[in-house]
């Protein structure tokens, strides 16, 4: 992947995160990291809006994104994303515990790049976040950038 693009991980379980960042490292994924406990938090920092740190206007991103989150879900905040003319540009991994085949259908249809389900075993979970971690650590894998011109 982009050397230069930022993971952004939005997640309310703080062991989920960590699990998946070291996983991600472990995998040779050298990339920043930046983690978000809901979907407001998420927003916030891509449009630009609050006290936080806020995205660059030109960068490159790609979201780990849980869909049962506090405040603003996952949904809402793919929902959001996509319908910016600049931030659908980011590629949006759905990584959740939920499998019901409705759900997976309805995130590939409202845009997600790749939905991926977080094994309810705590060494499947870190198998599949690892080989996550090996597809983004090729070379060949690439993160389009976006011209945010004020928001992100």
């Amino acid at each position: 992947m982009n050397k230069d693009a930022v993971i952004l991980i939005a997640e309310d379980d703080p062991g989920h995160v960590e699990l998946v960042k070291r996983n991600l490292w472990r995998s040779c994924v050298a990339n920043d990291i930046l983690q978000f406990k809901d979907g407001q938090e998420v927003l916030d920092f891509l449009f630009r809006r609050g006290r936080r740190a806020k995205c660059e206007e030109k960068g490159r991103y790609l979201l780990l994104l849980d869909i049962r989150m506090p405040r603003v879900d996952g949904q809402e905040v793919l929902r959001q994303m996509k319908e910016d003319e600049e931030l659908r540009k980011i590629p949006v991994i759905i990584l959740t515990t939920t499998d019901e085949a409705s759900e997976v259908e309805r995130y590939y249809e409202m845009g997600c790049s790749f939905y991926m389900i977080k094994p309810a075993d705590y060494n499947k979970f870190m198998e599949a976040v690892e080989n996550l971690g090996a597809f983004l650590s090729l070379d060949w894998v690439r993160v389009p950038q976006i011209d945010g011109a004020g928001r992100c």
